[in-house]
């Protein structure tokens, strides 16, 4: 069996753990992120940062749903390159 198939179906296959952007404005970004959630953390009363802590996992997880279904449009479209090529006849390459 290949090893590809043996960890998908034991669940050592996890796509989101290797994703790192090579944009060099990312890290960047995810800084300023960082210090604005704390400057925040600092500003309102606990019960505001909370509610603002509850807008951003929302945020996060609609994220997350996202990237999940563009990463499935993205693998489906690769299979489907991949058929077609492999169908196509050896003239038409």
């Amino acid at each position: 069996m290949s090893r590809v198939l043996e960890d998908l179906f034991y669940g050592n296959i996890r796509p989101d753990e290797n994703i790192h952007p090579k944009n060099s404005e990312y890290q960047e970004i995810n800084r300023k992120i960082s210090i604005l959630i704390e400057n925040y953390h600092k500003k309102l009363p606990p019960h505001e940062y909370d509610e603002l802590e509850r807008l951003l996992d929302l945020m996060g997880q609609t994220t997350s749903m996202y990237s999940a279904a563009a990463y499935t449009e993205g693998f489906r479209l690769g299979v489907k390159m991949m058929i077609e090529v492999m169908g196509a006849e050896e003239g038409e390459i």
